[in-house]
């Protein structure tokens, strides 16, 4: 059974809402409010898409996860309540990962963020930042178990909800 990461194509894009929503319904049930308010949508993934940033995890020639490396500047990464260990460097932000509900459980993420990490070397990149709710368990210990550690508070937008753990991995 094959398993590797893909560019996101057009064509991919309604596969990859549906593992989106999935992931959406996931948090809401885990009382995560992280994805609750509309985000992502079709616009920034179909984005993501068009600018060659998102990807897919294939397993066995169907998607099982989506994802997004991102190799410009975050924005939302500019200000911590915190330190970046490598603020010299270029660095790659994964976000937006997600997992199928039909492969759920396999332990992909992990595979998938290797891959992902892997990308990023490839294109000369040794920094790598991803962020997450406090409150997303789960996420969190994908990123710890992939040997990120946490460098401090980000804001995505100026409330409560948008604190979310910065975590980076210099290699």
């Amino acid at each position: 059974m094959p398993t590797y990461i893909k560019l996101a194509q057009k064509s991919d894009l309604p596969e990859i809402m549906k593992i989106i929503d999935e992931a959406k319904q996931l948090m809401k049930n885990d009382s995560t409010p992280q994805w609750q308010e509309g985000k992502p949508n079709e616009a920034i993934l179909s984005d993501d898409i068009e600018k060659e940033r998102a990807y897919c995890l294939m397993v066995d020639y169907d998607i099982a996860g989506t994802a997004v490396l991102m190799t410009t500047p975050e924005p939302t990464y500019k200000q911590i309540e915190g330190e970046w260990n490598n603020d010299v460097d270029q660095y790659a932000t994964i976000h937006r990962i997600a997992i199928s509900t039909k492969f759920r459980g396999q332990h992909l993420g992990k595979i998938f963020m290797s891959n992902l990490i892997s990308r990023g070397m490839v294109l000369g990149i040794h920094n790598f930042r991803i962020d997450t709710h406090a409150v997303n368990k789960r996420m969190q210990g994908l990123i710890k178990v992939t040997g990120f550690e946490e460098r401090g508070v980000i804001y995505i937008d100026q409330t409560e909800d948008g604190a979310r753990n910065a975590y980076e991995l210099n290699l």
